[in-house]
């Protein structure tokens, strides 16, 4: 009985001497490259690792659980041994954890020394004690006596055939330094580490970092192909307190090879001016800028510019009698006004950048504030439209300059009007260009921003340059009188919107005190009306106007604000909360996933929702696929939402990914408009890729 124990002990420990050592679930033997070793040369040992199906053993960072092999060396002397080399791992995922390690077979090679005090014709014994830890569902740590003996002759001997192979495909995958030409930046955002790789042309990579708890090992990694080059963005460890000012990893290529690391943490985004810019990267910046032009061109039929199309409209018609060159200064004060409402877009957005903040396209509606103050201007729009008083098309010309100047500069802040209320869109072509903008430079994003806001003018300005077509529209005439109080229905409804979006965050209290202010802007309007061009009936309207603004903001002030819950509550209970944990830990299990970037402010979102993924079909269809469905509700302000739209590339909603299943397959996005068709189709290639 005590022999079969001894017995059972020797066999968990790998107790062993010069043969390779069998323990608990994988084999190891130490090995030399040579056949023999020379005085005053330097020579390479290895571990030999044969693991059983479904086992490994752990990278130098073992991930979220692990430790990597370590040995106590026994030297004769007259040898020193150098640190284990760890050739790039695999990512191993186990349930909502990563490892990184090891499986099947490996070899770690160990540098040593034989200096000059070793005598050629004799032979030198190598002993080390290991210890390692062999895991699957569960692990084991285990031991090992290792010893091999190895002749010293006067010169090295030649390559070990029967290890020859091990060393150079250890060799092969041990991470290199970075070749001539080629650099690797980091740059931090609140949430994730974005390595920027250029001057190699390559599809895909793996980063996997030297220093433990510094990523989050299981959540995805999103790769973003350049011309002259590779963006990966890894998420953040939760809870990382202290960054540390250099990063220090590896970058694993598909054909194995591995390139290593240090760079400096920088925030934000690195400035690259256009000058710097490679030749074969200009085709990809047209590109973008073309599909900025084409996404605000279609832009002017997303249900969030309706209304300023309207009013729009309306002036058109009503200045189709003006000669020639008034049309055209119409057209550009419009034009102007969105583009200055954009370029100040984008400068706040880099400015907010800079200091470190990261907000997306349509930012501002999730401030109760401005949904309040939007409702409460448009709905004084559309009293004076259905005829209570007569403000001019401008709402905003109320003062004697602008009155005076009326026409043009109600063309100007038209324009602006248009790009306030264009932004909680997303239109096609528009989210790639917009995620591009504002990644690039400042430079390039006013590029970016410029084409959006000429592709938005571009239709009411065409109209003006070209006198054929204005010479089509109807002549000036009372049924004006009637079209106009029919343009104020449009602009009631985008009223019920907002009021709609006002009480995702502010609540019933916050909508009471909103209708308290609709009614105070519908006695300004019925006081402006009964007593126009009066200094009293002014000031008294202002007054007024002023109490109508300050009450709903001031319930919003004091309500706090809260997850919204009528958007959800519109969809089935298969619907689960985003977060970028829950994304991992789904992905790690190798389950498909949806996730619908939205928020309760987006028509285009709300459009997709109701039209097509709230259909009976559509959800059986997600159910017989097998796909989890998470909503990113981005209603509220939300930094992990905003980062993670980063990592795709875009900056607003709709955004559409749809992960075929396991922990290394990259997310499909679907189009901002979605279709029926679309939808099934993308989930029956899910289900052909399984």
């Amino acid at each position: 009985m005590l022999l079969a124990m001894l017995a059972g002990l020797l066999l968990l420990c790998g107790h062993s001497f010069g043969q390779p050592v069998r323990a608990t679930h994988l084999t190891v033997e130490l090995v030399t490259e040579t056949t023999s070793i020379a005085p005053n040369h330097d020579f390479l040992a290895g571990l030999h690792f044969v693991l059983d199906p479904g086992w490994h053993i752990y990278w130098i960072n073992a991930g979220d659980a692990g430790e990597p092999p370590r040995v106590d060396w026994q030297l004769p002397t007259g040898i020193t041994a150098g640190g284990l080399q760890f050739p790039a791992p695999e990512r191993l995922p186990l349930g909502p954890l990563m490892d990184f390690g090891y499986q099947r077979e490996i070899l770690l090679p160990i540098p040593m020394r034989a200096d000059a005090s070793l005598r050629a014709g004799t032979k030198a014994i190598l002993r080390g004690h290991l210890h390692f830890l062999v895991c699957s569902n569960v692990c084991i740590p285990g031991k090992a006596e290792l010893e091999h003996t190895v002749a010293v002759t006067a010169q090295p001997g030649a390559n070990n055939p029967a290890t020859e192979p091990l060393f150079l495909v250890a060799e092969r995958a041990l991470p290199r330094t970075l070749p001539l030409g080629v650099s690797i930046q980091v740059q931090q955002t609140k949430t994730a580490f974005v390595i920027r790789l250029t001057g190699k042309s390559v599809a895909s990579a793996e980063f996997y970092p030297y220093d433990a708890n510094l990523i989050a090992n299981a959540a995805p990694q999103i790769i973003r192909p350049r011309p002259d080059g590779l963006w990966i963005t890894v998420e953040k460890a939760q809870g990382l307190q202290q960054v540390p000012a250099q990063l220090h990893g590896l970058l694993k290529f598909p054909d194995g090879t591995a390139y290593q690391f240090t760079s400096a943490i920088t925030a934000g985004y690195t400035v690259t001016r256009v000058h710097d810019m490679p030749a074969k990267r200009s085709g990809g910046l047209l590109r973008v800028l073309g599909l900025a032009f084409l996404g605000g061109l279609i832009l002017n039929l997303m249900p969030c510019v309706f209304p300023v199309l309207f009013i729009k409209g309306l002036a058109l018609v009503q200045s189709s009698g003006h000669e020639r060159q008034r049309m055209r200064a119409h057209g550009a004060m419009y034009a102007l006004g969105i583009l200055v409402s954009f370029w100040a877009i984008v400068a706040l957005l880099l400015l907010l950048r800079a200091g470190g903040h990261h907000l997306g396209w349509g930012f501002q509606f999730q401030s109760p504030y401005f949904v309040a103050c939007m409702a409460l201007l448009f709905f004084f729009l559309g009293l004076s439209l259905a005829g209570m008083f007569e403000v001019g098309l401008s709402v905003t010309s109320v003062g004697g300059e602008l009155a005076q100047r009326g026409g043009y500069s109600g063309s100007f802040f038209t324009g602006v009007l248009a790009t306030v209320v264009a932004t909680p869109c997303t239109a096609p072509f528009m989210g790639a260009a917009i995620g591009f903008a504002l990644s690039q430079s400042a430079l390039i994003a006013f590029a970016v921003f410029t084409l959006l806001a000429l592709g938005l003018a571009a239709p009411y300005v065409l109209l003006t340059l070209q006198p054929a077509w204005i010479r089509l529209l109807p002549k000036p005439g009372a049924w004006m009188e009637h079209l106009k109080r029919a343009v104020s229905v449009p602009i009631f409804l985008a009223v019920i919107w907002m009021a709609w979006v006002f009480a995702q965050v502010a609540g019933s209290n916050g909508v009471a005190a909103l209708l308290a202010g609709l009614l105070m802007t519908a006695i300004a309007g019925w006081v402006l009306g009964r007593w126009p061009a009066k200094r009293l009936s002014t000031m008294a309207a202002v007054v007024l106007l002023a109490m109508a603004i300050a009450l709903p903001c001031l319930v919003a002030t004091t309500l706090p604000a809260r997850a919204t819950t009528s958007v959800s509550s519109a969809r089935t209970a298969a619907w689960q909360p985003f977060s970028p944990g829950r994304l991992a830990a789904l992905r790690a299990q190798g389950k498909p996933v949806f996730v619908d970037f939205s928020a309760a402010w987006c028509l285009s979102c709300q459009v997709n929702e109701r039209v097509v993924l709230d259909r009976p079909d559509v959800e059986e269809a997600f159910r017989r696929s097998g796909v989890v469905m998470l909503r990113a509700d981005w209603t509220n302000r939300d930094d992990t939402i905003t980062a993670a739209l980063s990592q795709f590339g875009r900056s607003g909603v709709p955004t559409y990914a749809l992960y075929s299943g396991g922990p290394q397959s990259a997310p499909t996005l679907l189009p901002e408009v979605l279709t029926t068709g679309i939808v099934l189709d993308a989930l029956k290639q899910i289900q052909t890729k399984r």
